[in-house]
């Protein structure tokens, strides 16, 4: 069954992240399957209006106020007459939002499904429940996803942690992963040392989140053990300033290259240049980066939180809790075992891994989930506030006054601007 899909979300090129990968490599593959593809997100600069790119991919960036890390500004009606045009004149049979923080994402799904279109949501993170921020974006979640058809995690971790922070059934909920171009990310053709040294790579927002001050604290000790062990690190935030005061106070200045931010198609190339791979995060649902190492033939040395246990097999893999104790003496064997020739070469962990996470595998699963959409009942009016009734005694009326606002201005536009228009300007634009 060939579909109409809208994959909408805040992030998404120029700006370089997994999510935005993600929704790219998806949404080529799902056009390779006969399927109808568009992007919808928010203006870049210039980048602005409809564009097209690589594979006649559709794109349309919409010109809405960026308000906070690249996420509109969520007044929740305000983007609606867009949303609804696009949504009508491209006949889209299924929304697809994309994760957790984006505004955008949240709004397309909910004017999605006043139009009576089926919508599937991706979840990319893991929150926790007690602290302010966790508390408002599951409240979000909560009510984006009260009436959502399918959602789609990309770990059982972070299935678990979706179905108790939105309050799901487990049913509903789909586990695919994220993948990689295994012709991309392949293995160095030398053996990469300079004068004898290891090269440990860190590709990584330079954030608390990804676990910085964890590998600040073990960078001294590291080099301080080993002369010939040196750090390439790529990636830029507000913990890079950490870093720097690190490198300068130990004088490791000639020990420790930073990048800066790397666009992704330079990733590769980088992490060529290494031999292992240390991830530091303190929570992650997936971990996209560890899979692209790995690819490249380096040797995985990550802390064990949310779904990285799962990511790799126990061979490629060095885990370690996530403190400075436990990461520096993973460190320490691994390098040992490296030296000692103990571990896999590069072509091996490559050919291990290559064969795991595809983009096709990723895009023929998530096609399974849009046709078991397509074969569920939409819900009605009514049923949509009921269940948003469960969302909470005070909130949850909030939520059903949104949903009865949104339905009554979609009366209105349907009257101004019939459906029907929308559809004929459509045909009249493929005509010409």
């Amino acid at each position: 069954m060939a579909h109409n899909i809208a994959l909408v979300s805040d992030f998404f090129y120029p700006n370089v992240g997994g999510v935005e990968n993600h929704m790219f490599q998806l949404a080529q593959c799902l056009k390779k399957r006969g399927h109808k593809v568009i992007i919808i997100t928010h203006a870049y600069g210039k980048r602005s209006g409809v564009q097209f790119l690589s594979g006649m991919l559709k794109v349309y960036y919409l010109p809405l106020i960026v308000f906070y890390n690249q996420c509109v500004l969520p007044t929740i009606f305000g983007a609606m007459p867009v949303i609804r045009t696009i949504l009508l004149a491209e006949k889209i049979t299924i929304v697809h939002g994309h994760s957790s923080f984006s505004t955008l994402a949240h709004e397309g799904m909910f004017h999605a499904k006043s139009l009576g279109i089926r919508t599937v949501f991706t979840d990319h993170s893991l929150f926790g429940f007690a602290d302010t921020s966790s508390i408002l974006t599951n409240r979000l979640l909560e009510w984006s996803l009260a009436d959502t058809n399918c959602v789609i995690c990309v770990s059982h971790t972070s299935k678990e942690n979706t179905v108790l922070r939105a309050n799901l059934d487990p049913g509903d909920v789909f586990v695919i992963p994220n993948a990689v171009d295994p012709t991309v990310f392949i293995p160095s053709t030398s053996d990469n040392k300079n004068n004898d040294k290891i090269y440990i790579v860190v590709m990584s927002r330079l954030v608390y989140r990804k676990g910085m001050d964890l590998l600040a604290t073990i960078i001294p000790e590291i080099c301080n053990t080993f002369d010939d062990v040196d750090f390439i690190i790529g990636g830029d935030g507000p913990k890079r300033l950490l870093l720097d005061e690190v490198c300068e106070q130990y004088q490791l200045q000639d020990r420790i290259t930073f990048l800066g931010s790397v666009p992704h198609h330079e990733v590769p190339g980088v992490l060529r240049r290494g031999h292992i791979f240390l991830n530091t995060s303190l929570t992650e649902a997936f971990c996209m980066a560890i899979v692209e190492a790995a690819c490249c033939g380096l040797h995985v040395i990550s802390t064990s939180v949310g779904g990285i246990p799962e990511v790799l097999p126990e061979d490629l893999v060095h885990l370690a809790h996530p403190n400075a104790k436990s990461l520096l003496s993973t460190v320490i064997e691994a390098v040992n075992k490296l030296k000692s020739g103990q571990l896999l070469t590069k072509e091996d962990i490559h050919k291990k891994v290559a064969h795991l996470y595809t983009w096709p595998k990723v895009a023929k699963r998530t096609e399974r989930v849009y046709d078991a959409v397509m074969n569920k009942d939409q819900p009605t009016v009514k049923h949509r506030m009921f269940k948003l009734s469960k969302c909470g005694p005070v909130i949850g009326k909030v939520f059903i006054l949104f949903l009865l606002i949104n339905e009554l201005l979609l009366k209105l536009m349907d009257w101004f601007q019939p459906r029907r228009r929308l559809h004929n300007l459509m045909k009249q634009k493929h005509t010409n």
